[in-house]
């Protein structure tokens, strides 16, 4: 197996002299542009339900705002994740510098264009959103495969996957397919983000949780490490088709049933003195509670919006924001310990999952006002997160390493 990202504890107090620090590994630039997406994203879809205007005239809003958080938000944390984690797996250095600075370009360049889409040709909106994935699982790849390490070949698949879904999302948009469901894209998007979150929550959040408290010993069953990512590879596959049927139903409640299970095995109920453990244990049990929500909507259509919040606000939002802050921490040479503030964006993420999940089904008159609570507390969970680690992710490494 792999070995995850590690914490890369401080020594000597030294800066490191990388001339040019925003830019000297993947995780860097790409967590700090999530950090600001998440705020921008959020920022103008809150003005969109308060003002009841559209998002833009490319994308229909519903799909501007679904295509932005998985394309734009979940793809930013992806790159930072796999370019600092591939080159710790193989051993071979990622783009950093001058390549790393054109691909979080690359990324930009994607951002600008759906925002300007009413000023641009269609046909460049969706060349630019599209170029980042595939450029990304090249970069990636290229390593993955010099070392030829087969286990690590899913992540490279799934960034193809994402990028199939991506277009046909973008030719439903320019009418190339005027059969095609946009909304099936998303949802094939959605459980491509979670089957990766999935791949590396079993690999770190075990790792981390026996690191940090030696006297857990977690459990591993074979049937529930093939069941749990397999399940829900096949739930993003049957999506495109029919999101809401019965195969995709079974396939989610199979996806939940390994996911708890294996969730069970790690103990998260013996982390709550840990914020940097809790809130990735915490996020995982959004993403089971999630696939149970998909699994049971398909009888219970109601269920269907809360269950896209609990695997979007709670397990991205929370397994993503946890990621984040342990691995800017370990690899500019800090301790592994949340800070007050970074505690209370932990806490308000997971209550702007709450409040978007829960209260709209228990207050449905309330409807509006409940999606702009938790919008609001999310950005300002990621405004804490920003604040605290926009210096830490542009200043060079504290030990004098480079990274």
């Amino acid at each position: 197996m792999a070995t995850p990202i590690t914490p890369q504890l401080s020594t000597r107090p030294t800066p490191s002299t990388h001339r040019w620090a925003p830019f000297a590994l993947g995780f860097r630039p790409f967590f700090l542009l999530a950090g600001l997406s998440a705020l921008a994203l959020l920022g103008h879809w809150l003005g969109v339900l308060a003002r009841g205007a559209g998002a833009g005239g490319y994308f229909d809003p519903l799909i501007w705002h679904g295509h932005e958080l998985l394309f734009g938000y979940a793809a930013a944390v992806i790159a930072g994740f796999l370019l600092t984690a591939v080159q710790n797996w193989t051993g071979l250095p990622t783009p950093r510098d001058l390549p790393l600075a054109l691909l979080a370009l690359l990324w930009l360049a994607g951002r600008a264009a759906v925002a300007l889409a009413g000023l641009l040709p269609g046909w460049l909106v969706a060349g630019l959103d599209l170029a980042f994935l595939p450029v990304l699982a090249v970069a990636i790849g290229q390593r993955i495969w010099a070392k030829r390490q087969k286990h690590n070949y899913p992540f490279v698949a799934i960034l193809i996957g994402l990028s199939i879904a991506n277009l046909l999302i973008h030719l439903r948009a320019l009418d190339v397919l005027p059969a095609f469901d946009a909304q099936a894209g998303l949802f094939a998007a959605l459980y491509l983000v979670v089957a990766l979150l999935i791949a590396v929550g079993g690999r770190v959040i075990p790792f981390f949780t026996e690191v940090t408290l030696p006297a857990i010993k977690t459990r591993k069953w074979p049937w529930v490490e093939r069941l749990a990512p397999i399940a829900t590879a096949a739930l993003a596959l049957v999506a495109l088709f029919q999101p809401s049927g019965a195969l995709a139903a079974l396939l989610a409640a199979l996806a939940c049933v390994a996911n708890a299970v294996r969730l069970w095995g790690w103990q998260p109920w013996r982390t709550g003195q840990k914020p940097m453990l809790w809130v990735l244990h915490l996020g995982y049990g959004w993403l089971v509670l999630g696939l149970g929500l998909t699994a049971v909507a398909a009888w219970l259509p109601a269920l269907a919006m809360p269950a896209i919040h609990a695997l979007t606000v709670g397990a991205l939002g929370g397994l993503t924001v946890g990621m984040m802050a342990r691995v800017a921490l370990g690899h500019t040479g800090r301790p592994i310990e949340a800070a007050p503030v970074i505690i209370a964006a932990f806490g308000l993420i997971n209550l702007a999952a709450v409040i978007r999940v829960v209260m709209p089904l228990l207050s449905p008159t309330h409807y509006l006002p409940w999606l702009m609570v938790a919008g609001g507390l999310w950005s300002l969970a990621f405004l804490l997160f920003l604040f605290y680690y926009a210096p830490i992710l542009t200043r060079p490494r504290i030990d004098g390493k480079e990274g």
